[in-house]
Parts: C-alpha cells; sequence; structure tokens
C-alpha cells in the first residue's frame, strides 16, 4: 500500500507564488485594455497617453528621461513624440543641460489630456477600496516589494520609489511610522511610501 494520499486541491493546485502571478497577468491585461480604450477616446495611443501623462507629473523632459521613466525604447519615443508636436500637444525648445537635447513640454491642451491619462488606471481603485483597510496595507507592502525585486532584476525602469531613494532611511524608529523622509524631515508609515515621488533622487548601490 502507497502512503495516505493528499488532499485532492493540495495534489492538483499550483503553487500561490504562481497563482499570484496568473492574477496580476490578468489585472495588467485589464490595465492595458483600459489604456488602449481611453486613448482611443482621446485621439492617442497609449504610449502618446503615458508620454503626456509624465511631462505632467515631472514636467519638461527629454527623450531620453523619458525612455528611462517608462521603460519604453527610444526610438518609440521619439516617433510618439513626433506625432504629439504635430498634433499641437508637445512642444520642443533647446535643454540647457544638455546642448544638443530638446526639452519636451506639454501645450496647454496636452496638459489637459496628460491629467486625463493620469487618471486611467484609476478603474483599479474601486476594486482595491473592495479590500479591507488591513488586507489593503498588506496588498501595497507587497507590490512594494515586488517592484525592487523587479528592478533590481533590471526588469522595470527605476521609479521615483521612496525604497530607492537616497532621502530614504527605513526602519530607524519603533511604531507606526518607522521610516524617515531626510528631504521632508518628517517620519513614514509603510502604507505612506510613495511610488512616484517628484523629488526622488535615484541610490545607487556601491559596486
Amino acid at each position: 500500500m502507497s502512503g495516505k494520499r493528499l488532499p485532492y486541491f493540495e495534489e492538483h493546485t499550483e503553487p500561490l507564488a504562481a497563482r499570484i502571478a496568473t492574477g496580476l497577468h490578468k489585472i495588467g491585461l485589464a490595465m492595458k485594455q483600459q489604456a488602449w480604450l481611453q486613448a482611443n477616446q482621446e485621439g492617442l495611443s497609449a504610449t502618446q497617453g503615458q508620454i503626456l501623462a509624465a511631462l505632467v507629473a515631472h514636467g519638461p523632459l527629454t527623450g531620453s528621461e523619458l525612455s528611462e521613466r517608462l521603460g519604453i525604447t527610444l526610438p518609440t519615443i521619439s516617433d510618439s513624440v513626433r506625432v504629439l508636436v504635430e498634433k499641437g500637444l508637445v512642444t520642443k525648445s533647446k535643454d540647457p543641460r544638455h546642448p544638443r537635447a530638446s526639452l519636451l513640454t506639454p501645450t496647454q491642451r496636452g496638459a489637459t489630456l496628460g491629467a486625463r491619462a493620469r487618471s486611467w488606471p484609476e478603474f483599479l481603485a474601486a476594486s482595491v477600496n473592495d479590500l479591507a483597510p488591513e488586507e489593503q496595507r498588506a496588498f501595497f507592502s507587497g507590490v512594494v516589494k515586488m517592484i525592487r525585486s523587479l528592478q533590481d532584476q533590471g526588469l522595470v525602469p527605476v521609479s521615483g520609489m521612496c525604497v530607492t531613494c537616497t532621502h530614504f532611511r527605513p526602519n530607524v524608529r519603533a511604531g507606526a511610522s518607522p521610516h524617515h523622509c531626510a528631504f521632508v524631515d518628517a517620519p513614514l508609515a509603510d502604507e505612506q511610501l510613495r511610488l512616484d515621488c517628484p523629488e526622488h533622487e535615484h541610490f545607487m548601490r556601491p559596486v
């Protein structure tokens, strides 16, 4: 006689990590579809909407800076910027920091569309609000750790996250707000960590 068989679902269920990855993939498909639909309604491509949203969030940027922030190849950025300029949504000016580069700035109409594009992911907020507060905190903590891991692997661009910032001081005190932001000299709780802070300065790890 063989040993005792495992309960059916213990024997026939994928590991939890694999099921979480499948779930995130489904969420990613929903986000991609919504971005395409909403961009199409504005007469934009999803990439053009991302560019306008980034310029609204961070101010004038070069094509290389957009490529780095969005994780999109520079040729694709250049093609999309050319169309945005033709549509009168973006202007180019000389970058005083780099004489050969151009700063990209949204026009008034481009800024309006960029502000709308920034709200495209908000359809997910209703689903997140269905989670209990403690579930939201645990989920957010997991998302931060996953993004950091993907950044370390070079799979997503380094974004404006607190945990990759030179101003971030992790776990420097006990209590509900264990972290500290040296930029504003204020304590931070885990649920207050930012994913895209405009004051972010990337912390370069020693080689």
